[in-house]
C-alpha cells in the first residue's frame, strides 16, 4: 500500500504539469502561482478537518525556526511556481517536466556545497546526465522559438525549489503539513497580491476555481499521500519513488495534449532518468556514532527510536519530545535528520 500512495502521490503531482498547461491559456502565471498554492493550501486545511490527528505529524515550530520558514516561503512558495508557470507558458509541458529533474541535482548541490553535506561520484555523474538531458532538449527547441528560454526558467524554478528543500530540511522534524499550509498560504497570498498589482484585474472565476482544485489535488493531496508513504517506506525510498513524476508528467504532455516526440526528447529522457536513478540510490554504509540529544518529531520505536518516554509505548506513528541516548552502530543511511554526520564522526 505504501508504494501505491507514493505512486499516487507523483501522478498528482505530476498532473500540475499538462493541467497547468491547459489553464495558462485563461489565467496569467502570477494568478495559475497564487490559484494552485492557495489550493495547495486549501487541500491540507481539508484533511486537517477529515483526519484530526494529521496533526501529530511532528514537532511545533519555534522562535528559532522562523527564518528557515520564511527562507522556503520565499524560495519554494513564491519564486518557484512563478519561475514554473512563466517557463510552462513559452514550453511545451512535457519538455517543462523533464527540466524538473533539475530540482534533485540542484538540492544534492546546494546540500553539499552550503550544508557540507555527502556527496560522491554519483552526484557528480547525475549532474552531468541531466545537464546533457537538458542540452538535448536546447538543441531540439522544444517545437516552438520561444522554448528556450522557457526551459531556463523552469530551470530557475528547479534551483528555487531546491533552495526550499534543504531550508525545509532544517527544521524536517516539524510537522509537514503545518510547513506546506504556511507556505501555500503565505505563497499564494503574494502572488495573488503582485498578480493584482501587475495585471490589474480580478482573474476569471471559472479558471480561478479550477486552479484552487488542481493545486487542492496536485499540492495538497500530493503532499498527504507521500507522507503516508513516508511512515511505511521512510524518507530516502518514499521520495525515490515520487522522483518519477518529471516522467509522468512528460509523458502526460505527449499523450493528452499532442505535443511533438522527436530525438531531442527521447536523449533527454534517457539522460535525465539515467540521472535521477543515480541520485535515487544514493546510500551508504559505515559504523557511526549517534551522539545524545534531545528533540521531538513524528517518529516509531526503531532501532534510533527505542526509548519508552511516552504515554504509552505506541506501535504507531507518534510525537513527543525524547532523548536519544549516545550510539554506535552501522547500516546503510543517507544524510537526514539522524545521521547529520560529517566523516570525522566515522569510526574506521
Amino acid at each position: 500500500m505504501a508504494l501505491i500512495y507514493a505512486m499516487l502521490a507523483a501522478f498528482l503531482f505530476s498532473l500540475s504539469i499538462p493541467l497547468g498547461k491547459l489553464l495558462l491559456g485563461k489565467l496569467a502565471p502570477l494568478e495559475m502561482s497564487a490559484f494552485c498554492y492557495l489550493g495547495g493550501a486549501l487541500g491540507i486545511f481539508c484533511w486537517r478537518i477529515v483526519s484530526p490527528g494529521a496533526s501529530a505529524l511532528g514537532g511545533r515550530l519555534a522562535g528559532e525556526d522562523l527564518k528557515w520558514v520564511a527562507a522556503f516561503t520565499f524560495f519554494g512558495g513564491v519564486a518557484a511556481p512563478l519561475f514554473l508557470f512563466e517557463g510552462l507558458s513559452l514550453s511545451p509541458s512535457s519538455r517543462t517536466a523533464l527540466m524538473l529533474n533539475f530540482e534533485l541535482v540542484f538540492t544534492s548541490l546546494i546540500a553539499v556545497i552550503l550544508f557540507k553535506e555527502r556527496g560522491g561520484r554519483r552526484l557528480w555523474a547525475a549532474v552531468a546526465l541531466v545537464t546533457a538531458g537538458a542540452f538535448s532538449l536546447g538543441l531540439d527547441g522544444g517545437g516552438a522559438p520561444e522554448a528556450g528560454k522557457g526551459l531556463i526558467l523552469v530551470i530557475l524554478a528547479s534551483l528555487a525549489w531546491a533552495l526550499d528543500n534543504n531550508f525545509t530540511a532544517r527544521v524536517s522534524a516539524k510537522d509537514p503539513l503545518t510547513l506546506a499550509a504556511i507556505k501555500g498560504v503565505a505563497g499564494g497570498a503574494v502572488n495573488l497580491a503582485l498578480a493584482l498589482a501587475v495585471y490589474g484585474r480580478v482573474a476569471p472565476a471559472v479558471p480561478a476555481i479550477l486552479a484552487l482544485a488542481l493545486g487542492a489535488f496536485s499540492y495538497g493531496a500530493s503532499l498527504v499521500f507521500l507522507i503516508f508513504a513516508m511512515r511505511e517506506l521512510g524518507a530516502a525510498r518514499a521520495g525515490a519513488f515520487f522522483g518519477v513524476y518529471p516522467f509522468m508528467g512528460a509523458l502526460a504532455g505527449l499523450l493528452f495534449l499532442s505535443e511533438p516526440l522527436n530525438a531531442g526528447f527521447i536523449a533527454a529522457f534517457i539522460f535525465t532518468a539515467a540521472g535521477a536513478a543515480l541520485l535515487a540510490g544514493e546510500c551508504h554504509s559505515h559504523r557511526h556514532i549517534h551522539a545524545a540529544t534531545q528533540h521531538e518529531h513524528a517518529h516509531l520505536h526503531d532501532a534510533h527510536h527505542n526509548h519508552h518516554q511516552g504515554d504509552a509505548d505506541s506501535p504507531s506513528w507518534h510525537s513527543h519530545r525524547h532523548a536519544h541516548s549516545p550510539l554506535s552502530h552501522e547500516h546503510g543511511h543517507i544524510h537526514d535528520e539522524h545521521h547529520p554526520h560529517g566523516h570525522n564522526q566515522v569510526i574506521k
